[in-house]
């Protein structure tokens, strides 16, 4: 058994050896992909795309520029695309990033690209270029793509958009400014000059602008330069319209699954800046070894290996591998010599049949934990390879070296102690609080970087022929599903005590007590300390601390504090609470959040443990509400919190139920563009609304409808919505019932709102529908469309656009007062 009992931090000089590291084990190539990969190595180009957010790529363009030109290609998505909707969930905002980060790396292993990003938080829709460098650092974020152009070294920076207003969102058009920004910055060492003590300055040839054809949009032109990339590859046994499909099918969070294409695709280009492309995309860049000194004779070993490969033994090309290996190895330092080595080393695996993994017993380890663990490894070819040692994380031992025998499978049990220094599991870009617009990076080496460093990782030290290659492994956790199989999921780092909360809104009408449930979660064994709440000002709780002991690893205890407002005099607060939990010793404030689809790896987080503590002059009519899902959102667990009850609807409950029993029903965001049985529904709730009862519609988008008779009478949708949440908001029918039953309604119910007003407004309403509000972003035209309201028989049918889908979970308090006009008769 291998015992490995101290373990320091990854050196800086490793850290790119594991920009490929997965949360699982590195997937296998065929035949056919190893010489692909070989015709790779025999070329020597870059380009990097660069756009705002996830989906904003062009699947097909990455595609053919990864897999048949055979350039490295990266994709630059500013943000993560925290501020877009998510229809596969509830999760907003950070959580929203994180899972659509992982969309954009499942769709890079399909297209071949790698992914990159820089600090830039997707705020939400931005009108223009001016709003969104009012909210991001622009320096910063301009900073960032100098480095990712400065370590990636593109021959060709592609743009999805263009730098004015037929990018359609202000994201768009400040990708496309700072893409132009950077060609320049990049290659000028007086600016950021701290960068060059890593990369050096660097000129790409051109920057072009990949024009486009969509959303009634057609930017193209025949005289512009243009490309075919509908091409069929033989290798792959698919063509490239085929590929973009299922890369772009990965963003499942936006619904953004789409058919293959098959037969010739024409693609568009423009040149911002540098010289104008005539043949190929890469004009006047050499793409041949002949670009580095001394590399034509590694071109001509190439090619040899190219013409002597056989599809049915991949490891006869072993021994030509080394050869062109050692070769490069002979190379200058530089930029292709790094990238050619290491795509040399992945091919040599790929031929010798190498596998290899790490991975723990369990899935949660704590700092100063001693994991089971095991290494494991197979040759499954006759080339000769020997393991002379493993080294984790800088700790090497020799005592499992050995002869790796044809088609053996080697299993090395491993007792790995966690350094007590290990940072937990939180993504580096959520590890410290960070204004709207921007997140902070800890540290200059993690720019662009999709993901964190793993935390432990096995060196595997091997002897192939006559030279020592090494491959880096993450730990990963992997166990078997009785359906799913085997499983690989990211070993997590976690706090010893993690607290949650079963809200994270306490909204308070009274200056009553409520209970907060605090639910403590030992992660390691034999845990004790005491817990207590850090209240903002105007709250107090009826204990100071609450102690509790754990005995068992993954045992949970629940304390209880009747928490207060000082008191409730009218005036509104809305502020944070923060459980502190000491374990032995030492104080966290850590809850820990997982989200699970099948399409990403399992994603775990400690975020603080928090909540929202909101005092409203709030008064009720009626206390139970039918809700009907849609695309995700926490509408109806806001409500139950301030005393609702809230009933799923579906089949049963509209086709065969009372509907009446309901005070009023609530479609949740998007529910017209997800609920395929909405046209068959929308009979009996248009008949519960003549009856008597009360009908909110949240927002939709105009496309993709299941249905086009959303209401009683006709409107449609349009874009049109108001980005500031600011923006001051003006009460066209102020004796109207809703701005006075059973909460009057003034402009301070405005104040405090997050990311917009709203989105999606109705337009071209029938006459039937009363208009209560006029709003409108700086310098645009007022728009009286954010809310309808109609009676349609005895009863009251409310369409909204506004964003309540964001201001409930957040706490803020006039959204609430507002909301609860609407659901009342």
């Amino acid at each position: 058994m291998l015992n490995i009992r101290s373990i320091g931090w990854l050196t800086a000089s490793l850290f790119l050896c594991f920009s490929q590291l997965r949360a699982q084990t590195t997937a296998p190539l065929h035949a056919a992909e190893i010489r692909l990969q070989l015709k790779k190595l025999n070329t020597l180009g870059s380009v990097l795309y660069i756009a705002a957010h996830p989906d904003d790529e062009n699947t097909r363009l990455l595609g053919f520029l990864a897999k048949e030109n055979l350039y490295r290609t990266g994709y630059l998505s500013l943000t993560r695309g925290d501020g877009g909707q998510n229809l596969i969930g509830n999760e907003q905002a950070e959580l929203l990033g994180l899972i659509r980060t992982q969309e954009l790396l499942a769709a890079r292993r399909i297209d071949g690209a790698e992914q990159f990003f820089t600090r830039a938080n997707d705020f939400g829709f931005s009108k223009n270029p001016e709003e969104t460098f009012t909210i991001w650092d622009r320096k910063k974020v301009l900073g960032d793509v100098v480095w990712v152009i400065r370590k990636f070294q593109p021959d060709v920076i592609i743009c999805r958009f263009p730098a004015d207003s037929r990018a359609g969102h202000g994201h768009h058009t400040a990708s496309a400014v700072l893409a132009a920004e950077a060609f320049d910055a990049a290659a000028d060492p007086n600016q950021y000059p701290e960068q060059l003590a890593s990369v050096k300055p660097w000129q790409a040839k051109r920057i072009l602008w990949n024009t486009f054809n969509f959303g009634g949009n057609n930017t193209t032109s025949d005289d512009q330069f243009k490309t075919e990339v509908g091409a069929y590859s033989a290798l792959l046994g698919r063509g490239f319209g085929e590929i973009a499909a299922e890369s772009r099918s990965q963003h499942k969070s936006q619904g953004f699954g789409v058919p293959s294409t098959r037969g010739s695709a024409i693609e568009y280009f423009t040149t911002i800046k540098g010289s104008a492309p005539k043949t190929t995309l890469l004009d006047e860049v050499n793409t041949t070894w002949a670009r580095v000194p001394g590399g034509e004779a590694i071109s001509e070993a190439i090619g040899k290996a190219l013409a002597q490969y056989n599809a049915e033994d991949p490891s006869a090309t072993v021994p030509a591998l080394l050869v062109i290996r050692k070769q490069i190895l002979a190379l200058p330092d530089g930029y292709w010599k790094t990238q050619k080595l290491n795509e040399a080393d992945q091919l040599i695996a790929a031929c010798a049949g190498l596998w290899m993994e790490a991975y723990s017993t369990i899935e949660h380890a704590v700092p100063g934990e001693t994991l089971s663990s095991n290494i494991q490894i197979i040759n499954r070819s006759k080339v000769p390879v020997s393991l002379q040692k493993i080294r984790i994380s800088g700790q090497d031992d020799a005592s499992a070296a050995q002869t790796l025998a044809f088609n053996k499978f080697v299993t090395i049990p491993v007792k790995v102690k966690v350094p007590a220094n290990t940072g937990i599991s939180q993504p580096y870009w959520l590890q410290t609080p960070h204004p709207i617009g921007t997140y902070n990076i800890p540290a200059p080496g993690l720019t662009g970087r999709p993901e964190n460093i793993p935390p432990l990782v096995a060196s595997f030290f091997l002897k192939v022929g006559d030279q020592e290659l090494v491959y880096n492994r993450a730990f990963t956790y992997k166990f078997t599903d009785p359906v799913k199989g085997e499983v690989f999921r990211p070993l997590v780092i976690a706090p010893p005590a993690i607290a949650s909360l079963n809200n994270q809104v306490f909204v308070y009408t009274q200056a009553t007590p409520q209970t907060i449930p605090v639910k403590v979660r030992a992660m390691q064994a034999n845990v004790q300390g005491s817990v207590k709440l850090l209240l903002p000002p105007g709250f107090r709780a009826d204990k100071t601390a609450v102690p509790y002991a754990l005995k068992e690893k993954g045992d949970e205890t629940e304390l209880s504090f009747r928490v207060s407002p000082v008191k409730v005099n009218g005036q509104n607060i809305t502020d944070t609470m923060t459980v502190v939990v000491e374990a032995n010793g030492r104080e966290y404030t850590n809850s820990m959040t997982t989200i699970q689809y099948d399409h990403i790896p399992s994603i775990t987080i400690f975020p603080q443990a928090s909540a929202r503590l909101v005092t409203v002059n709030l008064k009720y009519n009626g206390r139970k509400l039918g809700y009907i899902s849609g695309a995700g959102d926490k509408v109806a667990e806001s409500l139950r919190q301030v005393g609702y009850t809230v009933d799923e609807l579906g089949e049963k409950e509209i086709m065969n139920g009372s509907l009446t029993q309901y005070d009023a029903i609530i479609t949740g965001v998007r529910a017209y563009n997800t609920q395929e049985r909405l046209p068959y529904w929308q009979p009996r709730l248009l008949e519960y609304v003549k009856n008597g009862g009360v009908l909110v519609v949240q927002y939709n988008t105009n496309g993709n409808l299941v249905t086009n008779q959303l209401g009683p009478y006709d409107f449609s949708l349009s874009r049109d919505r108001v980005t500031n949440e600011t923006a001051p908001v003006k009460f066209l029918l102020p004796e109207n019932k809703l701005f006075s039953y059973p909460n009057a309604i003034t402009a301070k119910d405005f104040d405090g709102w997050v990311q917009e007003r709203g989105l999606y407004f109705p337009g071209n309403t029938n006459g039937a529908y009363q208009k209560p509000f006029e709003m409108n972003d700086p310098g645009e035209r007022a728009l009286d469309g954010s809310t309808i309201v109609a009676q349609y028989g005895k009863g009251k049918y409310i369409y909204t656009g506004l964003a309540f889908f964001r201001q409930l979970p957040a706490g803020v308090p006039g959204a609430y007062r507002l909301f609860v006009n609407m659901i009342s008769k």
